[in-house]
């Protein structure tokens, strides 16, 4: 089944989804890594045009997985759940859209804004153009710095939400033993 039900989501939509969060997962790790490594190290310059790389990637799915959501129905949520409780799904999910793009839109106005001008070749194949308006300030390490603590302060703010969203599936799974978190699953026959 493709399409998203009434009362699971589709192949496209369970597909996009995990891949998107293997990839921010794997992301906030490998940022996380990124900033203790060494300036001086013989690697960086390759694992920040890798981490350039997926964030790129991660905008595509992303927005293809925003147009696959709004072209198609969502799975009703359950009856039982309060009104309270529906709206901080509703809201948990447009923020994690939200950061989904933001983060590396973000990450990608930062290299823009590098004094150093470094591209990014997209798993050096394809050279993605820098984002414009981004040069030509007094200080272009100053805003190329702005720029990198919105990246990860927005990075932290995933990871809290990610966390929140992990456990309200689990929440729903073990504790209100509804279908929220089987009707995402792959090898869900619901």
């Amino acid at each position: 089944m493709l399409a998203n039900s009434e009362t699971r989501y589709g192949t496209v939509a369970v597909a996009l989804h995990w891949l998107i969060a293997l990839l921010i997962i794997g992301m906030l790790a490998f940022g996380t890594y990124l900033a203790f490594l060494p300036r001086d190290d013989a690697s960086r310059f390759d694992l920040i045009q890798l981490h350039k790389s997926i964030g790129i990637t991660v905008i595509v799915l992303a927005v293809l997985r925003l147009l696959w959501r709004l072209m198609s129905r969502v799975p009703l949520l359950p009856a039982h759940m309060p009104a309270w409780e529906r709206f901080a799904a509703h809201a948990s999910h447009f923020l994690l859209y939200a950061l989904i793009i933001a983060i590396p839109l973000s990450g990608w106005a930062q290299a823009s804004a590098s004094p150093l001008g470094i591209p990014t070749i997209w798993f050096g194949i394809i050279e993605i153009p820098h984002l414009p308006g981004l040069q030509g300030f007094a200080d272009q390490h100053a805003v190329e710095h702005q720029l990198h603590e919105i990246h990860e302060w927005l990075g932290y703010l995933m990871m809290g939400l990610l966390a929140i969203h992990v456990g309200a599936a689990l929440k729903h799974h073990y504790w209100d033993r509804d279908d929220v978190l089987t009707r995402m699953l792959p090898a869900s026959d619901k």
